[in-house]
C-alpha cells in the first residue's frame, strides 16, 4: 500500500511509521537536508533508518504531534538517540522540559554521549539546583561531567516588592531587588530599580535568566507607566524596550520560547481579555488570541513547555486553561470547584499544577492545596492546611524538589511529596512591606558568596 500523497514510509528497526515530508523536514535537520538533497531518497516512498531505535522515533513522532509523553529510562535514552541523530529540535526542548530529580542525571550522561549539548547544560542546571539531594548518586558521573555541573550556579531566591516609580532627585534606598544568602541566611541586594520603573500591579517575569516589568502604576490616581524594563543578569544592567500597545496595570505576565507574553489587567477600570506576546529577538508586540474571558492579577504557571492561567467564575469555581502557543488558541485543560476556589497563587512541578486558595471560612491565615495531575487528569487535594501569614503562599516560587514561600517574618521551604508540602527549613524573612514578586535566577558566580557556590 503506497503512503498518501505527501507522506513517505519510515522503517525503523522492524516497524513502519507514515509520517507527512513537510513535518520531518521542519522539525528534523536530518530529514531537511535528506529531501533537499537531490538524492534518490528524495523520490522513494520508503526510507530506511538504520541503527536508531523504534521506540526512540515514535517518541518523536508523538512530540511533533504536540503530544507531551511523560517518558521512563529506556524511553528517554532513545529518544536522546533519535533527537543527537536526526537533529530534532523540538524533541530535545521535549526532553529538558520533563527532567527531573529521577532522571536528571541519566539525561546528562546519555546526552553527553550523544553530543546534545543543549540537554546536557540543561541536565547539568538541574543537577546544581538539587545538588544536595543527589549528591549520592553523582558518583556515576566522570569528573569532566562533575567539573562542568560545578561550574554552574544554582538557582538563587529573589524577591521585590510594590513599588512606584521615584523622582530622580530622590534617592530610595529600599527600590531595591533581592536575593536570599542561603549559606549567610540574610537578604542581599542584587540591584536598584530604574527611577521610571513601577512594580506596582506591573506584570514582572523571567525570561532567559533576564528580569522583565511591564506595566504598573504610578500614585493613587492609578496612572499606567508606559515604558517597559529588562535586567540583564549577566551584565547587571537595566534598559528599557517598547510599551505595550494595550497599556494596562494588574496584568500577568510570562515568558516562553524567546516571548513574553501579557495577559488581562485593567485600564480605566475596564478589567481585559487582550494578550500581547513580545518577540525579544525582533523587539517588537503583536496581539495573540485573547483571553476565554476577561481576567486581572491572573495566577499563571509554565511547565513541560505550556502555559497554564486560572480564570475565576462566580459560585466557588476556578477554570484552568491552557495557552497553545504554537496555535494561538485557549484550551480548558480542567474546572475546579471548591469552596473558597478563588486561589491567588499557582505553580508547577513536573506535570502537576498546584493552586493554592484561601482557607476555610475566609481564613486568610490558612490555605488549602488542590493539585491537578496533567498526564492522569485528575485533581487531589493535599494533605492539611498551609499557614499562609501574610500571603506567603501566594508568592510561591520553585527549584527543584523545593517550593520557596516568604514573607516578612520568615523564609519557609517545603520538600514537594506525593500527597503534601513537608517543610523542610526556615530561612529569614524579607523586610519590606506591601505586595511580594518571587522568582528564580541565576546569578554570575562572583555575585555569589563562596559558600553558597558550594
Amino acid at each position: 500500500m503506497q503512503p498518501a500523497v505527501g507522506c513517505v514510509d519510515v522503517k525503523v528497526e522492524d516497524r513502519l511509521f507514515t509520517v507527512e515530508k513537510h513535518v520531518l523536514i521542519e522539525s528534523s535537520d536530518y530529514f531537511r537536508a535528506l529531501f533537499e538533497s537531490g538524492m534518490r531518497e528524495c523520490t522513494q516512498v520508503e526510507i530506511q533508518l538504520q541503527g536508531l531505535p523504534a521506540r526512540g522515533f515514535s517518541v518523536m513522532l508523538n512530540v511533533l504531534k504536540e503530544g507531551q509523553p511523560v517518558l521512563d529510562s529506556d524511553e528517554i535514552l532513545d529518544a536522546i538517540e533519535c533527537a543527537a541523530f536526526l537533529l530534532v529540535k523540538p524533541l530535545t526542548r521535549h526532553l529538558i522540559y520533563i527532567i527531573s530529580s529521577d532522571n536528571c542525571i541519566l539525561m546528562l550522561q546519555a546526552a553527553d554521549t550523544y553530543g546534545v549539548f543543549d540537554l546536557m547544560h540543561a541536565s547539568a542546571q538541574f543537577i546544581r539546583n538539587v545538588y544536595t539531594n543527589v549528591r549520592e548518586d553523582l558518583s556515576f558521573l566522570s569528573e569532566d561531567q562533575l567539573d562542568y555541573i560545578e561550574s554552574l550556579s544554582p538557582a538563587t531566591f529573589v524577591a521585590v516588592t510594590t513599588h512606584s516609580p521615584s523622582a530622580d532627585y530622590l534617592d530610595d534606598i529600599s527600590r531595591t531587588v533581592c536575593y536570599l544568602d542561603e549559606a549567610e541566611n540574610h537578604w542581599a541586594t542584587l540591584t536598584s530599580l530604574p527611577g521610571k520603573a513601577s512594580t506596582c500591579l506591573a506584570g514582572i517575569t523571567v525570561l532567559d535568566n533576564n528580569i522583565y516589568i511591564v506595566g504598573g502604576v504610578d500614585g493613587l490616581n492609578k496612572q499606567i507607566v508606559k515604558p517597559s524594563f529588562c535586567y540583564n543578569t549577566e551584565r547587571d544592567s537595566w534598559s528599557e524596550f517598547s510599551s505595550l500597545q494595550d497599556l494596562r496595570y494588574n496584568l500577568t505576565l510570562t515568558g516562553q520560547d524567546g516571548c513574553l507574553f501579557a495577559m488581562g489587567g485593567m485600564c480605566k477600570n475596564t478589567v481585559l481579555a487582550t494578550v500581547e506576546k513580545y518577540h525579544v529577538a525582533s523587539k517588537t508586540w503583536s496581539f495573540a488570541a485573547h483571553l476565554p474571558r476577561p481576567g486581572a492579577g491572573i495566577a499563571c504557571a509554565c511547565t513541560m513547555g505550556r502555559i497554564f492561567v486560572c480564570l475565576w467564575l462566580p459560585m466557588d469555581t476556578t477554570d484552568v486553561y491552557e495557552y497553545r502557543t504554537l496555535k494561538d488558541e485557549w484550551l480548558l485543560v480542567t474546572t475546579l470547584k471548591r469552596q473558597q476556589s478563588y486561589g491567588h497563587c499557582m505553580v508547577a512541578h513536573q506535570d502537576n499544577l498546584y493552586v493554592m486558595r484561601n482557607g476555610p471560612a475566609d481564613d486568610f491565615l490558612r490555605c488549602m492545596i488542590d493539585c491537578f495531575n496533567l498526564t492522569r487528569q485528575q485533581w487531589t487535594a493535599l494533605a492539611g492546611q498551609y499557614v499562609n501569614s501574610k500571603g506567603a503562599l501566594f508568592t510561591a516560587a520553585i527549584r527543584g524538589d523545593t517550593v520557596f514561600t516568604v514573607n516578612r517574618m520568615l523564609t519557609l521551604m517545603y520538600n514537594i511529596q506525593e500527597d503534601k508540602w513537608k517543610p523542610a527549613k526556615e530561612g529569614a524573612g524579607f523586610p519590606r512591606s506591601g505586595s511580594m514578586y518571587t522568582f528564580l535566577l541565576r546569578l554570575p558566580k562572583n555575585r555569589l558568596t563562596t559558600q553558597q557556590q558550594n
